[in-house]
């Protein structure tokens, strides 16, 4: 009863929480959990506690009978330029009026036998926010704040079934929730097939599903192998936004895959490391170019414009070292850069662009039940200055955006 009460206490306020919001490796997260927070976003291969199942779903008959409960402050610092432009929009933007986001997350696996483990994870899987108090889009007739309000969370129950003592696979099915709005940028409804549902119409939420697959595998002793993929999650679509997104409002969740290895160096150090990919272009609103526009595809259409993103390689490496009662963990992470230099006008709403994480991380085993895991990322500042980013229909020049990130978590696991 203790451990329904603690899931419960932990879902309700994921799901109620305002400003859940992310931009890391695009708008994924850059990692699962406080304890793969420290490690820069590395797990694939080295499963650590009840969040698992974000990773790798196989990872989860390794952990033991858990439950984590964890928080995350997320502090973005996204600002825009535009300069060169013949239409009156030049000038530096700052985006941050809305700055502080707090993430919550809870995990909870239970053995059912020796074969078998089953758990579900809730954890915000992804998101963007920018509001530029300041209208970049002013002179063009725009009115009030500028910015996009998106945010992802999943539930995802899992099973995993060890078919040896060494190996096992995983599945987990990601039931996903997502909001979004957009204000401020009524000039571009001209361009819309359906420009009363293209901006200010206050938030709206779809539902969808997906499915992660999932194999944890010790090759040797102190070797582990693991792989995972993601389908595509189907989603509903954005009714208030159908003149904005692609498909009449659809907006999927990407898939994408990763490979790891953790090592056991000595009976204190572990290595690990990751590579993933997450397939943006895959998603017409998400990886169609502006450039749609002017193909005779309006926003909103079959084949309409969206942030012209590019699919993104992440490379993720990850240290930890058990002394006495403390595990230490530090990681670093790099990943392609998902925004081309032409595709930067419409990414000041979305500047998803830092490329490099730097975390540090410890845990602290209070007891044989109980211990205390925090974490500190700092995304290191990227700019992206534009290169034919403006259309010469909206005046011409450049627009160059920038972002950095201070994520902060902390979370407490029960062992029973």
């Amino acid at each position: 009863m203790r451990i329904r009460q603690l899931i419960h206490a932990a879902i309700l306020p994921a799901v109620l929480a305002p400003g859940l919001a992310l931009a890391t490796n695009g708008y994924l997260s850059h990692a699962y959990g406080v304890k793969a927070q420290g490690l820069a976003g590395t797990g694939i291969a080295l499963p650590q506690d009840g969040l698992a199942a974000a990773t790798n779903p196989a990872g989860t008959a390794f952990v033991g009978n858990r439950v984590d409960v964890g928080l995350t402050w997320f502090r973005p610092n996204r600002n825009a330029e535009i300069a060169g432009n013949g239409a009156g929009l030049n000038g530096s933007y700052d985006g941050n009026d809305t700055q502080n986001f707090f993430i919550p997350e809870i995990g909870y696996v239970q053995q059912i036998n020796p074969q078998f483990a089953a758990g579900v994870a809730v954890y915000g899987n992804g998101g963007m926010n920018t509001d530029y108090g300041n209208n970049p889009f002013r002179a063009f007739g725009a009115s009030g704040s500028a910015g996009v309000n998106l945010e992802q969370l999943f539930v995802s129950p899992s099973i995993a079934w060890k078919f040896d003592e060494n190996h096992a696979l995983g599945l987990a099915v990601n039931f996903a929730y997502q909001r979004f709005k957009a204000e401020g940028i009524q000039p571009f409804a001209v361009a819309s097939a359906a420009p009363g549902n293209f901006t200010n119409r206050g938030s709206d939420s779809s539902t969808g599903w997906g499915f992660r697959l999932g194999y944890t595998g010790k090759l040797t002793p102190d070797l582990t192998f693991g792989a995972t993929w993601a389908s595509k999650t189907w989603t509903g679509k954005f009714d208030k936004y159908q003149g904005l997104f692609a498909e009449d409002g659809g907006f999927d969740i990407p898939s994408n895959f990763g490979v790891g290895l953790s090592w056991k160096a000595t009976s204190a150090l572990t290595l690990a490391a990751d590579v993933q990919r997450i397939q943006y272009s895959d998603v017409k609103s998400v990886g169609n170019q502006l450039g749609q526009l002017f193909s005779g595809n309006a926003f909103g259409s079959a084949d309409g414009p969206g942030f012209g993103w590019k699919d993104v390689t992440v490379a993720k490496i990850g240290v930890s070292y058990d002394i006495n009662e403390w595990t230490l963990r530090g990681g670093y992470s790099h990943a392609t850069q998902p925004i081309p230099r032409d595709q930067t006008l419409l990414n000041i709403l979305a500047p998803g662009v830092v490329q490099d994480h730097l975390s540090l991380g410890a845990t602290w085993n209070l007891s044989k039940s109980g211990e205390l895991s925090v974490a500190y990322t700092h995304a290191f500042k990227k700019t992206v200055n534009g290169s034919g980013s403006i259309p010469l229909a909206y005046g011409g020049g450049e627009a160059n955006i920038d972002l950095a990130e201070d994520i902060f978590g902390v979370a407490y696991g029960w062992k029973f």
